[in-house]
């Protein structure tokens, strides 16, 4: 399970919208969780960002934020995948 965080104060950027998108998603399993606040005030200030299970991916709008985010999860996906294979093989 994928988990991307938003932070509702970021929605002036239009991150809602990224947000909506992603709960839609049916061939991605992913928990989508907007918090009051995520700690990451300056960077809020400044640009569309969201927490992908963890890893902070910004962007410089809404919609590139959007496809950033499924650039995360897939590339986070083949690395989980690839580390399963290798202990698998140990």
């Amino acid at each position: 399970m994928n988990v991307v965080e938003f932070c509702v104060s970021n929605a002036h950027h239009g991150t809602d919208e990224a947000l909506r998108k992603l709960e839609q998603l049916p061939d991605i399993e992913v928990e989508v969780i907007e918090y009051g606040c995520l700690g990451n005030c300056g960077e809020c200030f400044l640009s569309p960002y969201a927490l992908v299970n963890g890893e902070s991916v910004v962007a410089e709008t809404a919609e590139q934020l959007y496809e950033l985010v499924l650039e995360a999860i897939r590339r986070q996906e083949e690395e989980r995948n690839a580390l399963d294979k290798l202990l698998d093989d140990l």
